[in-house]
């Protein structure tokens, strides 16, 4: 089972649908809870592809996308936030892929990828 996570800056519902649906198909998404969260699933290459977004993220301003699956259409969290903010134009990170348990957050670096380009930062 491989997974993938993003977080998008300012998502609207509806829009993640718009980006997904270019990769999955069949692609069902729906509200759980009362807290804003979607879960669903769509299929990639006769894969089952299990979506869950998580709303108010990291000071509340993004979207964790998180993508389960035995194929997903990206290889890395970099490669499936390029194709994100290629779609939606929004701000997109993701983890870089390096950090190990135990080393201090503070250092942690994440991947940003907005209209200045892509860079490694601090998330603050």
């Amino acid at each position: 089972m491989q997974d993938l996570e993003i977080y998008v800056r300012e998502l609207e519902p509806g829009r993640i649908g718009d980006w997904l649906g270019q990769s999955l198909s069949g692609l069902s998404l729906a509200p759980v809870g009362n807290r804003g969260v979607q879960k669903g699933a769509g299929e990639y290459q006769g894969s089952r592809v299990r979506v869950t977004c998580y709303p108010g993220a990291f000071s509340k301003h993004f979207t964790s996308v998180v993508l389960e699956g035995e194929q997903l259409p990206w290889t890395s969290d970099l490669e499936c936030a390029r194709d994100a903010w290629n779609c939606l134009q929004q701000e997109v990170r993701c983890s870089p892929g390096d950090w190990q348990e135990g080393e201090p957050v503070q250092d942690e670096k994440w991947w940003r990828i907005d209209e200045r380009g892509e860079q490694k930062v601090v998330w603050n």
